[in-house]
């Protein structure tokens, strides 16, 4: 905001400046046209007119680009707003899963997995309404950007370089990787 402030001050002088030097020449003419003067003194002062409207031409520019700059940060902010309490609530999704995964015995506890169930799918959808995505993983080929190998492996099953098992999901938020996956890859 300050450096808005600051260019558009800095916008203004050299408005003025031009301003100034346009008089001086039309001042300048008229006193030649009176007095037979050299041209050589219109000649310079059409020169420094040039160099100040330059300078305006160069601030303009310059605020331009602030104003596009933050604007692109600004949306880039608002994109990846709630990264910081997804990434937080990522080991909590991930417990989830893992209790999930247990068997359970009698009618009383099949309920409360029924519950956590339930909690773990609000937790889900309300992630994927964010723009959470789970990294795909089995069968796909491995790429460093979205995946982290963590085991080589060798399988005749799986072509070189694919990935065979998911060790932990891994998660994107739109376009941006939040984690990466681990997994086995095959050599």
């Amino acid at each position: 905001m300050e450096e808005n402030k600051q260019a558009q001050e800095n916008e203004k002088d050299v408005v003025e400046e031009v301003e100034d030097v346009e008089q001086e020449i039309v001042e300048e003419t008229d006193r030649e046209d009176d007095q037979s003067t050299s041209g050589s003194k219109v000649e310079a002062l059409q020169k420094e007119k040039d160099e100040v409207y330059q300078r305006l031409l160069r601030v303009q520019a310059e605020y331009d680009n602030f104003r596009k700059r933050t604007q692109k940060e600004k949306e880039a902010e608002r994109k990846y707003r709630s990264q910081s309490l997804i990434t937080e609530l990522l080991p909590v999704v991930d417990n989830f899963e893992r209790a999930l995964q247990t068997d359970v015995n009698g009618d009383g506890a099949k309920q409360f997995v029924d519950g956590i169930k339930m909690v773990y799918r609000q937790l889900s959808d309300a992630l994927e309404k964010e723009g959470v995505e789970v990294i795909p993983t089995k069968g796909e080929a491995f790429d460093p950007h979205l995946h982290q190998a963590v085991m080589q492996v060798e399988d005749d099953q799986y072509d070189s370089n694919v990935v065979v098992e998911e060790l932990q999901k891994g998660y994107k938020l739109k376009d941006r990787v939040i984690r990466p996956a681990m997994v086995k890859v095959n050599q």
